[in-house]
């Protein structure tokens, strides 16, 4: 066997074409755009080579055909200085083991190399939202942006040494079903209330919600676990990455005296149309968009970020603002389904909100954690403290 280091465009596109084979019978994968996984590689673009870097090979056998590909990288700014801790990814690969272990093998090589003691997999080089946990239940199809993978690949990761290190759940939810009691009791405990207030963004006014959403995040996660504070600049690049998608009345705010204190943001679930793109995305591809768009195939949509500041957490605040975007959303008749995605099982509170709402378990993601040295004591993700979880 050997391996190809990913170094230019012929070899970039090697990493990108090498999936083919592997599904090309499965009818629920959806293969992702090229631009989007090569975001990721990009050290212009991705934010996280300034304080990291990232490598990926693919690995052909003996007759030069691409059996495997993975990629490995590190993330400074989280190092734990005790126990720091890299990440792999982008894993595909034939059943067999030992072409597994190769893969699994070369990114340990080259994680110890630069001082770490374990890694991660299959996660992002980025952030968490993309990219991020083994599908080893669930196997429909993906997410935007989520991963797929063959169901053997559990067996491959966990006979190589990987433990789970926390789990991702998925939820799914239907439009027509009507909103649990417990949430419309929970809303008009407030409804006399005009202090609070709910409405939707309007993209014309995308510098004020912002600011909302900058107060909101950073006091409803800043500070815990896996979550740092944010800035304007990156509150703002956020909501400006998803302006060309974004639909008003799926963005939803919810304020007290008029000071943000609740979000409730959901997106069209794009893959609905990029499934028919090949993974493509060029001017052709960009018609074909326009015109799935247009003939409204895509019946999904997907939440995105879910959070209330802990001042008016167990208020009531939760069940308004889904009720507030129900009589919006129902109405329009254009969705069917909403998905809720990545929920940690180290966030019993959010999970705890979600099935109450009467949501569907539809997928399971897993974390992986290796320590090099076994004799080093494995722990599980420590549990979130508090109720909000990005989705």
């Amino acid at each position: 066997m050997k391996f190809i280091e990913v170094n230019n465009k012929a070899t970039a596109r090697m990493f990108l074409e090498m999936p083919v084979d592997i599904y090309k019978n499965d009818p629920k994968w959806i293969r992702p755009l090229d631009k989007d996984i090569e975001l990721v590689f990009d050290q212009e673009q991705n934010k996280f080579f300034r304080h990291g870097e990232a490598v990926r090979w693919v690995l052909q056998n003996d007759e030069g055909k691409p059996v495997g590909r993975v990629a490995a990288y590190i993330n400074r700014k989280k190092l734990d200085k005790d126990l720091p801790v890299g990440g792999m990814g982008f894993f595909e690969c034939v059943n067999d083991q030992s072409t597994a272990d190769a893969l699994f093998n070369k990114c340990e090589e080259w994680l110890e190399e630069r001082g770490m003691k374990g890694m991660d997999g299959p996660i992002n080089f980025g952030e968490r939202d993309r990219w991020w946990g083994l599908l080893v239940e669930g196997f429909e199809e993906p997410t935007y942006c989520m991963n797929y993978h063959r169901p053997y690949y559990r067996e491959l990761f966990e006979n190589y040494g990987f433990q789970l290190y926390f789990r991702q759940y998925c939820y799914s939810y239907e439009v027509g079903q009507p909103v649990p009691q417990r949430f419309k009791e929970a809303a008009e405990k407030i409804a006399g209330d005009d202090r609070y207030s709910f409405r939707y963004a309007k993209k014309s006014e995308l510098e004020k919600y912002g600011e909302d959403f900058l107060e909101i995040y950073n006091d409803a996660w800043g500070g815990h676990y896996g979550f740092k504070k944010m800035d304007r600049r990156q509150a703002m690049a956020i909501l400006n990455s998803i302006k060309p998608i974004m639909e008003e009345e799926l963005m939803w705010f919810g304020y007290y005296d008029e000071k943000p204190i609740a979000f409730f943001l959901m997106l069209p679930e794009l893959n609905q149309i990029f499934k028919y793109m090949n993974g493509k995305f060029g001017l052709w591809e960009k018609l074909k968009f326009l015109y799935y768009r247009w003939r409204g195939v895509n019946r999904k949509m997907f939440g995105i970020l879910f959070g209330i500041v802990p001042a008016h957490q167990g208020k009531g605040v939760e069940g308004a603002i889904i009720n507030a975007a129900e009589k919006v959303i129902k109405p329009m008749r254009k969705y069917d389904e909403l998905e809720m995605i990545w929920i940690g099982d180290f966030n019993p509170k959010m999970i705890g909100m979600v099935e109450k709402l009467d949501a569907k378990r539809k997928k399971i993601y897993h974390t992986y954690r290796k320590y090099f040295d076994p004799s080093i004591p494995f722990k599980r993700a420590p549990i979130l403290n508090g109720s909000n979880q990005k989705n």
